[in-house]
């Protein structure tokens, strides 16, 4: 990667941005477009403004580009944001990370993954499939149902009493408010019942760990050792204290 190493202060500030990311509400920034007629995908990226307040130049480094300034991708102000779109090579990943003024750096808070750079921070991945799964057609007309068996005449049999009505499950929470899960990582748990601050509060660290590695190594580094911490502040609502906490974590992480 070109430009000059950040220092462990100014990784801190301009990469993590902890509290910053955390007041923030990030659509997704990667958007893919595969095309019909050629191994391809355009790849629209997407960077807030509030994340490069000041700057005056704003590219996209990555592999695609040798993680050149000169080559790099300059990004253009629409609206809120900063965007820039690439037509990228599918069934490879890419490592990228945006920058500005050639100083400063940061990553794209809805990557497919993160890996470790030789800076002490990290790089976002972008993970494009050789072949995306196709778009389910709506199904056709539903069969026709059998003709009805002429009903024999029975005596009718007392009626059955009404089974009691089952408990609602509990609505679910937020649990991107838990700093160091996204929305992908929220899903994989939601798909394994873990629903609410209680329920994350309650799972070991065991239980966590093997949900995110069977979702594929991308998924695998991530370290859920405090998040249970930072539940059971959410689920009392405790909302200060879990505040105080984040403030004290670097990537959810200790």
């Amino acid at each position: 990667m070109e430009g000059r190493a950040i220092s462990k202060t100014e990784d801190l500030f301009f990469f993590y941005r902890i509290p910053f990311i955390r007041e923030l509400k990030i659509n997704d920034m990667l958007k893919k477009q595969y095309l019909k007629n050629k191994p391809a995908c355009k790849v629209t990226f997407t960077l807030p403004k509030e994340a490069a307040a000041g700057a005056s130049e704003v590219k996209v480094l990555g592999d695609f580009n040798d993680w050149s300034w000169e080559n790099g991708a300059p990004m253009k102000v629409v609206k809120n944001e900063y965007t820039a779109t690439l037509e990228l090579e599918t069934g490879r990943s890419y490592q990228f990370r945006y920058t500005m003024d050639q100083g400063r750096w940061e990553n794209d808070y809805q990557a497919d993954g993160y890996v470790p750079n030789e800076f002490g921070g990290d790089n976002s991945v972008l993970t494009l499939d050789a072949s995306p799964a196709p778009e389910k057609k709506a199904t056709s007309a539903k069969k026709a149902a059998a003709p009805k068996k002429a009903a024999a005449k029975t005596t009718k049999a007392p009626a059955k009493k009404a089974a009691a009505p089952q408990k609602a499950a509990p609505a679910a929470d937020d649990l991107k408010k838990i700093e160091g899960i996204g929305p992908k990582i929220e899903k994989l748990f939601n798909e394994a019942g873990i629903t609410t601050f209680d329920a994350l509060a309650k799972a070991t660290k065991k239980t966590l760990t093997d949900i995110l590695a069977a979702a594929g190594p991308r998924f695998k580094m991530h370290d859920p050792t405090t998040w249970t911490q930072q539940a059971k502040l959410a689920a009392k609502g405790e909302w200060d204290k879990l505040a105080k906490l984040q403030d004290e974590l670097k990537g959810g992480r200790k």
